[in-house]
Formats: C-alpha cells, sequence, structure tokens
C-alpha cells in the first residue's frame, strides 16, 4: 500500500461482528499492526493505544488493532486489558498482506515470514497519509498522536 491508497476492509471484531471500512465515512482510521495478542511488546502497545484513546478520537480517528490472531483470542485480550477499541482478526491474512505488514522476518540467523509491527493512519476520505514499518511498541500511540499533530498542520 502506498501513500495516497485507499482503503477498503471488512473483518471480524472481537465480539465476532462484521466491521467495514465503510461503516466510518468521512471519519479518520489508524489500523495499528501487531503481531500476537497477550505477548509483552503487543500488551504494551495495546496499552499505550488504551490510555491515549481519547485524545485519539477526539481528533477525529478510529482506532483499530488488527492482528491474525482469532475473535476468541481478540476477545480474551480485550477483556483483559480492558481496550475500548475494535480488534479485527485477520486470520487469513488477507488485509495484514494488503497494507505490506507480512514481510520475511529473521530470528538467530533463521528467516521466516511473519506480521511485521506497523502502523497505518487513513484521513477521512480513507486515503493513507502516514505508515511506519519501525514501531516501538510501547510508544506507538504517542508517536500517531505527534503524527497527527503535524498532518493537521
Amino acid at each position: 500500500m502506498n501513500i495516497g491508497d485507499k482503503i477498503e476492509f471488512a473483518l471480524p471484531n472481537q465480539n465476532g461482528e462484521m466491521i467495514s471500512s465503510e461503516n466510518y465515512l468521512n471519519q479518520g482510521i489508524i489500523i495499528y499492526v501487531y503481531p500476537k495478542d497477550n505477548t509483552p511488546g503487543c500488551t504494551k502497545e495495546a496499552c499505550s493505544y488504551r490510555d491515549n484513546y481519547q485524545l485519539l478520537e477526539a481528533k477525529g480517528y478510529k482506532v483499530f488493532g488488527l492482528s491474525k490472531d482469532s475473535v476468541k483470542s481478540h476477545k480474551n485480550f480485550e477483556e483483559k486489558y480492558s481496550l475500548p477499541f475494535t480488534l479485527l482478526s485477520d486470520e487469513n491474512l488477507t488485509l495484514i498482506k494488503e497494507l505490506g505488514s507480512y514481510q520475511e522476518k529473521s530470528l538467530y540467523g533463521k528467516k521466516f515470514m511473519g506480521v511485521v509491527r506497523s502502523t497505518f493512519i487513513f484521513d477521512n476520505n480513507h486515503q493513507l497519509v502516514y505508515q511506519n514499518f519501525k514501531v516501538k511498541a510501547a510508544e506507538d500511540a504517542v508517536s500517531t498522536l505527534k503524527i497527527l499533530e503535524k498532518l493537521e498542520k
């Protein structure tokens, strides 16, 4: 996905309901992609978005966490950490691949394909205005707020 590209999606949330980008016309969208529910980095990132959620919403943006975890896993993650935003389940990696967040990774010299922590901001026309593939989990929501302030200028 490149800057200026439009996003369209329809995926189940943590309650098993289908969520479509069409439900958020004229509203900005933030999608943060993360590897796995209930892991240390992903938990820090989710809690960062939880703690900054009202500020992001006040700027006119809807926050979505996106991973390949199941609806059930997302529900447990949401409840355990009192997450106020929608978690999207992309078990087939459709949207994750479209965003470019499924990439070759390396661990202990072994190469494999996996989900890369990344953040995307779409304007209220759902056009991509910012993407980051070098996300620091605990700082992601604050960094996103800073980017939104720059975009407003």
